[in-house]
């Protein structure tokens, strides 16, 4: 079982892409696809249960003694980002359910497989792993008030709040409170520990099946909807295009060595779309594109950490 985990941890961003495919192909070939939308919500849950258990929230104290790196990841994300995509987002202003998923997906910095990648293209994922707490803390507590400013309080008060505090609290707060319960638990039971490494085992396996199940879920709502879904898509480009040399300047200001910047860089570019995607899917029914402008950006950002841990150990090198 071991040899099998560790394969499939080397081959995650292969095995992540066929998911996306398989989930594609099985979206376009089988009519009865779109049913799998009653199956995105418990799938988030049990992988949003194993992300937030991977986070180690014991671990803040030492975000914080690393202040250098803290200090640049937040004010990276949550000071230079916001004004990035202000700035994007300009040209779809217009369609508020695009506008809102962009908003949604690209204001909040990713806490699961960034992490991953950063340590794949040598980046310094100990850090960055320290530091994810704190990031999704400030994101729960700071996005509201973006949407807000970007979006504006006429859109937020069409929102139905019932179906948004339903999935907020059982897919992002029962989630992550039992992730720091099981966390308290194998600090001091092997009962807990056997928990935390069983999620750990098949955190790989569990993103493909939701990858997988979203994307199909998705597949013909994107059909019926491929043009207002499609002028998202250059402002995911550019953002990630702008988000690698800021980043990367961002972290040289601070005097970070060459591992903290490539690990800055992806934690940049790098967005929590399927933390924000059971949020995406309780908007109104006006916001019905909002979800798919979220899984598109997904999609995008896949192949984008793909190019980056081939070209940015290159571009930005140790010594």
């Amino acid at each position: 079982m071991t040899k099998v985990v560790a394969w499939w941890d080397r081959h995650q961003i292969v095995l992540y892409l066929v998911a996306i495919a398989a989930g594609a192909g099985g979206g376009m070939l089988f009519p009865g696809a779109d049913r799998l939308d009653a199956a995105i919500m418990p799938v988030l849950g049990v992988l949003l249960y194993a992300t937030f258990l991977a986070v180690p929230f014991r671990t803040i104290a030492d975000a914080v003694r690393d202040w250098r790196f803290l200090v640049t990841a937040l004010a990276l994300n949550f000071v230079l980002v916001p004004v990035v995509v202000f700035g994007v987002t300009r040209f779809v202003a217009g369609d508020e359910a695009v506008l809102v998923g962009v908003l949604l997906v690209l204001l909040t910095p990713c806490v699961d497989y960034v992490i991953v990648f950063a340590g794949l293209a040598g980046g310094a994922r100990e850090r960055l792993l320290a530091v994810t707490p704190v990031l999704m803390l400030v994101q729960i507590v700071l996005l509201p008030a973006y949407l807000w400013l970007m979006a504006g309080p006429d859109v937020l008060a069409s929102f139905d709040a019932a179906p948004f505090v339903e999935a907020f609290l059982l897919l992002i707060v029962a989630p992550l409170a039992l992730a720091v319960a099981t966390q308290m638990l194998a600090s001091r039971s092997r009962i807990g520990r056997a928990i935390e490494s069983t999620a750990a085992t098949a955190m790989v396996p569990v993103m493909m099946l939701a990858l997988a199940v979203v994307v199909a879920s998705q597949m013909a709502a994107v059909g019926n909807a491929l043009t207002s879904v499609l002028t998202a898509v250059p402002i995911f480009i550019v953002f990630a295009v702008v988000m690698v040399p800021l980043g990367a300047l961002t972290a040289r200001a601070m005097g970070l060595d060459a591992s903290g910047i490539r690990a800055i860089v992806f934690s940049g570019v790098t967005r929590n779309s399927l933390v924000v995607l059971p949020i995406a899917i309780a908007l109104p029914a006006a916001y019905a594109l909002t979800p798919l402008v979220v899984v598109t950006q997904t999609l995008l950002e896949l192949l984008v950490m793909v190019v980056l841990v081939a070209v940015l150990p290159r571009v930005i090198r140790s010594g």
